[in-house]
């Protein structure tokens, strides 16, 4: 019958096509469902208005589904079998759809809501069904950042207890556990629960410390619950209320009782820019809809009828893109009064409506409208502050940018000013202390020593017990700076008979069991310990270490003089004493006379001028330039090095040399020694990881047993070494300074802090003022008050003796005068084979490199008689000075002459380089008996006669 309406309207109406039915289901007794009737009408009306060009149109069959399940599923299965949909358009809420989505699937026919909102729906993994709104979970990032912005630890869920109210939480509190807030309570409002029941249920969350409260319903529940809230004097300064869109999307349609009762509120919501197409939409919408139900009051055209307006669009979009030939049915001959579920039609358009619906896209009244994994692609969010008579814009919130001010910006600014209840400005903390009137119950340990961290004495007349120490002043002095009072008292973890209850994990276990609300005392952070509590900042110095004796280690050798310094850096002296002596030889050998005479005399004058200048007591004068800049930079060297070891030598001969007996906690493992430990402390189980045996465990519980555990020894049933936190070592060490020492390394520990349960609104405020108490005066006068003061003790960082003086000390001061002294010394025999260049330029080519070192050698050993140290004597004839040394002419010399310096060991076949006749053809040598000259003092003539100075031949002699 269908198929040939079809065909006849075809054949009349042959430019448009009327394509298949579309069911539209509402609740349509309320004012919401007649709002969103009216926008689906008006938008199927104002999209053809618009595209006159398209070949088909949708026609909606409405049904009622009376504000209930059943009915909802009972008019879908109708839509679905009798009319024969395509599509579905609704239903209102999403209970509703929970039922329809499976009609849908088995259907093959979409179902397109517009208000179903819970996230519990979409794990239904339908195709069919398409979300046209956003997730209720879209709107948790912006509640999420809301309270990370204003640093609230604490949060209390008030929901509605239906499908609607229970599909959030999940995403909610893992959001929230993401910024370290916590869901302390979850508050499940019957939709139906009288005025007590809310009032009953407002009475429990006041008896609660915390003060944020996010509200998750719809607004008929809503607004009775802010009503009470108000009443019982929820609305204070000091509470904070944060509303879904559930309700904030809702609130200009609440009467004035209610938005006055609302006053300071905070909420979220989509956001929905203004253009003109949406001004024009709700003048329109408004005058359409007085028109249709004019006794109705409420007129304002809120997201869900702008969502069913865009839904409508889409739907007719997405027809028109399917193609005319799709138009055929399973089955046609099914009886329009039959709902079976068994008969249901399989419809074979809807998965390409499907299809084409999930590919549309447009700009819709409530921005771009895109079906992304099935529902609405999310969009910003706005945050509205209720005040006065309706609400206010604050702030903005993207998924790119996080809180904004407005939608498009990018810069991280703060919210507008909000106003709190209670007409506050100022930012609630999120929390107060339980109203119900009790102390705070603090945990303290009993323990038999160390009363100066925590000390519980008991008065035996009126029975009282007071709590004291070190710790409790620091508990005490944090609390008193607090801005608001908080009421507590202390109480012992002890036994009936007064010891105590146990160690310090089951101590601070009873603060998880909730028998304590904190613990004071001498409790160390551990990572185990902050699985089940939260701990404060810390308040002492952290880490453990090893304690053992100390022996006065004084020297008592003869050989201490030795000791200031390493042997390395003693071999290095001598060295560069050596080494220096060598280099002022070299540059003053030629020019001084202190500095030549026999070979041996000036080996002895090498190193009795070196190391004379250690106590800079040498006699040799000095009277090179080059000379006098090496000895001014190793008399600077001198004198640092013997001024270091002064001080160092007097050290240790004087002060006390303090050596610990142990300084290697492998050594004691090794060797099996007894170490020590204090009773209910952590330690042990440290021990037992370090590979320590129980058996060389030994527990302390004083200072005194302390010591005296220490007096007997390893082998006497004593011990060797003590391990405990650094807090008890110093005020061990400041009453057994001289006794005892701490060694190295220590083992990081986070050090003591108080005892709060896990995500205690208290921890932060606590810690901040820990902060303030250990950074100023009173931290001190606590410290002095409770361990004194002890001057001559060492810290546990110091030194307790002298180590020697090593290279690495003075490597600096070697490298300059190594550097200097090498500078100077290539300086001066650069200069030197630079003046006798053409000396050895006229050597015969035979003569070998090794006979022109040699030749350098004896020219070097020579006096450089052109210096300014040496007279020259007037020279006199040939005959009169043949044969004597320039040398001994000089009546400066005070030495017989050197035999070095009139030796030239050669051989014979040492030639001239230019042809010549033989010296002796013109000279005679009276030492040489054929008359002739020899080699050698034909050498000696060479030289003379390269430099030109003398007329007659220099005569050397030669000492075979």
């Amino acid at each position: 019958m269908r198929k040939n309406l079809t065909q006849l309207l075809i054949f009349l109406f042959p430019t448009i096509f009327f394509m298949e039915m579309v069911g539209v289901v509402l609740d349509l007794d309320t004012w919401v469902g007649k709002m969103e009737l009216s926008c689906i009408s008006m938008a199927l009306s104002d999209w053809y208005a618009s595209h006159g060009h398209y070949k088909t149109r949708v026609i909606t069959k409405i049904r009622d589904s009376q504000r209930d399940v059943v009915g909802a599923a009972a008019a879908a299965l109708d839509l679905l079998q009798n009319e024969e949909v395509e599509a579905i358009i609704g239903p209102g809420s999403s209970m509703q759809a929970n039922f329809m989505i499976g009609l849908g699937s088995k259907a093959r026919v979409p179902i397109i809501s517009f208000s179903a909102t819970s996230p519990s729906l979409s794990s239904l993994q339908s195709q069919y069904f398409v979300r046209a709104t956003l997730n209720d979970s879209a709107q948790v990032p912006a509640i999420k950042a809301i309270v990370q912005a204003f640093g609230w630890r604490e949060v209390v869920l008030i929901c509605v207890d239906n499908e609607y109210g229970n599909g959030v939480i999940p995403s909610l509190t893992s959001a929230l556990q993401e910024v370290d807030t916590h869901v302390t309570y979850r508050s499940a409002i019957h939709p139906s629960a009288t005025d007590d029941q809310i009032v009953k249920e407002l009475y429990k969350l006041m008896t609660m410390s915390t003060r944020v409260f996010i509200v998750h319903m719809f607004t008929p529940l809503g607004s009775r619950l802010f009503t009470k809230a108000n009443e019982v004097g929820m609305m204070e300064e000091g509470y904070v209320w944060i509303l879904t869109d559930g309700m904030t999307d809702f609130l200009s349609t609440l009467d004035p009782s209610a938005i006055d009762s609302m006053q300071g509120v905070l909420g979220v919501k989509p956001h929905v820019p203004r253009t003109k197409e949406l001004d024009s939409v709700k003048i329109r919408w408004k005058k359409k809809f007085q028109e249709e139900y004019p006794i109705n009051e409420i007129s304002e055209l809120n997201i869900f009828g702008l969502r069913a307006y865009d839904a409508a669009s889409a739907l007719a979009i997405a027809v028109e893109k399917l193609s005319v030939g799709n138009f055929s049915f399973q089955k046609t001959n099914i009886s329009r009064d039959s709902i079976s579920l068994e008969s249901i039609r399989v419809s074979p358009i809807g998965p390409n409506i499907l299809h084409s619906l999930l590919s549309t896209q447009f700009r819709g009244l409530t921005g771009h409208f895109q079906i992304v994994d099935g529902q609405l692609h999310s969009s910003a969010f706005q945050i509205v502050n209720v005040i006065g008579e309706g609400e206010r814009g604050v702030g903005f919130w993207t998924q790119e940018n996080g809180i904004v001010r407005r939608p498009n910006s990018t810069s991280k600014v703060n919210l507008r000013a909000i106003t709190w209840p209670g007409e506050s400005t100022s930012v609630p903390k999120g929390w107060v202390l339980p109203t119900n009137g009790k102390k705070l119950k603090i945990g303290v340990p009993v323990k038999e020593g160390f009363s100066e961290f925590v000390k519980v004495m008991r008065d035996p007349i009126t029975n009282t017990t007071k709590v004291t120490g070190y710790c409790i002043a620091i508990f005490d002095a944090v609390m008193a700076t607090l801005p608001y009072a908080v009421p507590y008292e202390y109480v012992p973890f002890e036994t009936p008979d007064g010891n105590a209850a146990g160690n310090y994990d089951e101590l601070i276990s009873q603060v998880y069991f909730q028998k304590y609300d904190a613990v004071v005392g001498d409790t160390t952070i551990l990572a185990n310990r902050s699985l089940y509590v939260d701990f404060t900042l810390p308040y002492t110095e952290s880490g453990v270490s090893m304690m053992v004796p100390i022996i006065d280690n004084r020297s008592k050798s003869a050989w201490v003089f030795l000791k200031p310094l390493t042997w390395d850096l003693w071999v290095t002296s001598a060295c560069f004493f050596v080494f220096i002596g060598f280099v002022i030889w070299t540059l003053e050998h030629r020019i001084n006379e202190d500095f030549r005479g026999p070979r041996s005399h000036q080996v002895g004058t090498i190193f009795s001028f070196s190391f004379s200048t250690l106590v800079f007591a040498q006699r040799e004068r000095i009277v090179s330039n080059l000379a006098r800049f090496v000895v001014i930079i190793w008399f600077f060297v001198v004198l640092i090095l013997t001024q270091s070891y002064t001080a160092s030598l007097t050290s240790m001969l004087t002060v006390q040399q303090l050596k610990p007996t142990i300084t290697d906690i492998n050594e004691l493992i090794s060797t099996g020694q007894r170490v020590g430990y204090q009773n209910g402390s952590f330690i042990l189980a440290f021990l037992e990881r370090m590979k320590f045996h129980e058996s060389n465990l030994v527990i302390y519980n004083s200072l005194e047993q302390l010591d005296e555990l220490f007096s007997k020894g390893s082998q006497k049933g004593g011990i060797a070494a003590a391990f405990d936190e650094i807090p008890y070592m110093k005020l061990f060490l400041a009453k057994y300074c001289s006794k005892y020492t701490v060694v190295q390394p220590t083992y990081k520990f986070d050090g003591f802090g108080f005892v709060f349960p896990k995500h205690s609104p208290l921890v932060s405020d606590v810690s901040m003022q820990i902060l303030n108490v250990t950074e100023g005066d009173q931290m001190a006068k606590i410290e002095q008050a409770w361990f004194g003061q002890n001057s001559s003790c060492p810290g546990l960082n110091s030194s307790l003796s002298s180590d020697s003086i090593g290279v690495d000390s003075f490597w600096g001061l070697f490298l300059i005068a190594g550097v200097a002294s090498s500078a100077a010394l290539i300086i001066r025999m650069a200069t030197f084979l630079y003046e006798n260049t053409d000396t050895f330029v006229q050597l015969d080519p035979p003569a070998s490199v090794w006979r022109k070192i040699k030749a350098l050698a004896t020219l070097f050993d020579n006096k450089d008689l052109s210096s300014h140290t040496f007279r020259k004597s007037e020279m006199g004839d040939r005959s009169g000075t043949n044969g004597m040394d320039a040398a001994t002419a000089s009546p400066a010399t005070n030495y017989p002459p050197s035999p070095s310096s009139l030796s030239v060991q050669t051989e014979s076949n040492f030639a001239f380089s230019r042809d010549q006749a033989t010296p002796a053809s013109e000279y005679g040598d009276p030492m040489s008996p054929n008359g002739q000259t020899p080699p050698e003092i034909a050498f000696g003539i060479e030289l003379a006669n390269s430099k030109q100075e003398l007329k007659v031949p220099e005569v050397v002699h030669v000492n075979n």
